[in-house]
């Protein structure tokens, strides 16, 4: 069965992904085993010593489940079934390792639209999952 990774931060051009992956549905014989990811940005300093453990996990994984929700109802509006992950850490470092974890077939991702300048001085998230995976990924504009 194909496995498709679904990286979604919450943005519109996420959204956009989500509705290029709906379309291309027809493409396939069997419905892929579609997977929700969601990276949260580790909390900066010394968080830890001031609020425990489990309230800080309780905060990424409240912040994940907003990052997920309109991809979520897209593909409960489809009927298309789907699993979600939520994660800490670098984006590009755990979308590469969620897919080679998962061993996911395709990564379907959306361009963020800063421009070529902007990502050329800065990188990107995409750039980055670009050249850190082995997988194949469609990039969606």
């Amino acid at each position: 069965m194909l496995k498709i990774l679904l990286p979604i931060d919450g943005s519109d051009n996420s959204s956009k992904a989500v509705k290029k992956m709906v379309e291309m549905m027809d493409w396939y014989k069997a419905a892929p085993e579609i997977h929700l990811l969601n990276v949260q940005f580790p909390l900066d300093g010394n968080v830890s010593l001031f609020i425990p453990q489990d309230d800080i996990k309780q905060y990424h994984q409240e912040e994940g489940m907003k990052c997920l929700q309109k991809a979520a109802q897209l593909l409960d509006q489809e009927q298309i079934k789907y699993s979600y992950h939520i994660t800490i850490g670098d984006p590009a470092m755990m979308i590469e390792q969620f897919a080679a974890n998962l061993n996911c077939d395709l990564v379907i991702i959306s361009a963020r639209g800063h421009g070529v300048i902007k990502n050329l001085l800065l990188g990107s998230v995409v750039s980055k999952v670009i050249q850190l995976s082995s997988t194949p990924v469609i990039l969606v504009k």
